[in-house]
């Protein structure tokens, strides 16, 4: 369901000021499958998950819980 993270300007902004990290997912999975996705695999809490899609591609921005630190998480992933 989870093909990659971005790491992009706008994907660190948001990281820093809002918690939120932005991954490109399978464009059929649903949000009640992203947040258990997520939460199995990074074992982290997740407050709201936005999708959108774009050039044929759906990008979630997974806005996580104030216990977790999106900093964190994306430092444990390679992308900072």
């Amino acid at each position: 369901m989870i093909v990659k993270p971005m790491s992009t300007e706008k994907a660190v902004k948001l990281m820093e000021i809002d918690n939120t990290l932005i991954f490109e997912v399978d464009r059929r999975a649903n949000k009640p499958e992203l947040r258990k996705e997520f939460e199995r695999i990074f074992k982290i809490k997740v407050d709201s998950i936005k999708t959108l899609i774009r050039s044929n591609k759906k990008i979630a921005y997974v806005k996580l819980n104030k216990s977790n630190l999106a900093v964190d998480l994306a430092t444990k992933l390679g992308m900072m």
